[in-house]
């Protein structure tokens, strides 16, 4: 049986690669719809860029709705310095054949859960903002999510957009809050593993050598991007974060960890948007997600690969 999926995502070269990845596998996901959110680039951009690779993917009939302007209590913080000034520079994207769906991707989101009790899993790629919202519009669907599977959070491996929050959590550290609190089955992949998995020049030229359209462009996408992160880290490659996601549902046995608390600091001067993960069990609050520390990153480029070359 099919997994079905609401992708919640504000692409991203990263995130791009990994809506590629789970469109390159229908015998797997359902795609139901894509929410575009604000959050490394504006919503105008992300929700452009979402119908592009609809395009680029070959599948214009999925559904894209747009979301959440802005963070729930703040104000919107980006990573164009990262992405570029439309969130996805790097190649040149095919022009959108449609319009995103009228109405809210939040409603979207109360809808679909609601049409499909015990069927949907949330694939969040982005800031939390519309789960956030969608749960707090309609709290009974918290427990009609079959999952949520984010992108989201650091701890062993500190942060990436301040010294210890990872970016999807510190622009909106509320929402993140609020989905994490809502006793819904979760899964998290943090800076602790997506910085395992380094798009290598032997891997990036692996997807070029696809010869397809999508290989291509992923390769050139993320060739723009690690710029950024090879003069940060000096690693050998950029971590590759947003495919973790896809790649965790479809093969959890390359990755490894544990279920435990994971909490959000929303106060602190210098630790906003940290993810508080008590790895070791010191505290008795719930265990309310699983935390994923460690994965297989030839195992994983063979994943992203194997998809990549179904595409168009």
């Amino acid at each position: 049986m099919k997994r079905k999926l609401i992708i919640l995502t504000d692409p991203g070269q990263d995130q791009a690669a990994a809506i590629l990845m789970i469109l390159g596998r229908p015998d797997v996901f359902d795609v139901l719809g894509l929410v575009a959110t604000a959050g490394n680039i504006h919503l105008d951009y992300t929700l452009e860029n979402c119908l592009k690779l609809m395009v680029l993917a070959g599948r214009p009939d999925i559904p894209v709705f747009a979301g959440c302007p802005q963070p729930l209590m703040r104000p919107l913080v980006i990573a164009d310095h990262v992405h570029g000034p439309t969130g996805l520079d790097g190649p040149t994207l095919p022009a959108p054949v449609v319009r995103p769906q009228d109405g809210h991707g939040v409603d979207f989101i109360v809808d679909t859960v609601r049409a499909h009790p015990g069927e949907v899993t949330i694939c969040a790629l982005s800031p939390l903002t519309n789960l956030a919202m969608a749960l707090r519009k309609a709290p009974d669907i918290a427990d009609k999510i079959v999952e949520v599977v984010a992108m989201l959070g650091a701890y062993f491996e500190v942060g990436n957009i301040t010294p210890s929050a990872e970016f999807n959590c510190y622009v909106d550290p509320e929402a993140a809050d609020i989905v994490l609190n809502a006793g819904i089955k979760t899964t998290l992949l943090p800076l602790d593993v997506t910085h395992k998995m380094l798009s290598t020049p032997a891997r990036l030229e692996a997807m070029r050598a696809l010869g397809n359209r999508c290989g291509v462009a992923t390769a050139e996408m993320l060739e723009f991007s690690q710029a950024f992160d090879l003069h940060k880290y000096g690693w050998e490659g950029a971590p590759l974060h947003g495919p973790c996601v896809p790649a965790f549902m479809l093969t959890p046995e390359i990755f490894s960890g544990r279920q435990i608390n994971v909490s959000v600091e929303l106060t602190g001067r210098v630790t906003l948007g940290m993810t508080v993960a008590d790895w070791w069990q010191i505290t008795d609050l719930p265990r309310n997600a699983f935390w994923v520390r460690d994965g297989d990153p030839v195992a994983y480029y063979d994943l992203l690969l194997e998809a990549l070359g179904k595409l168009p």
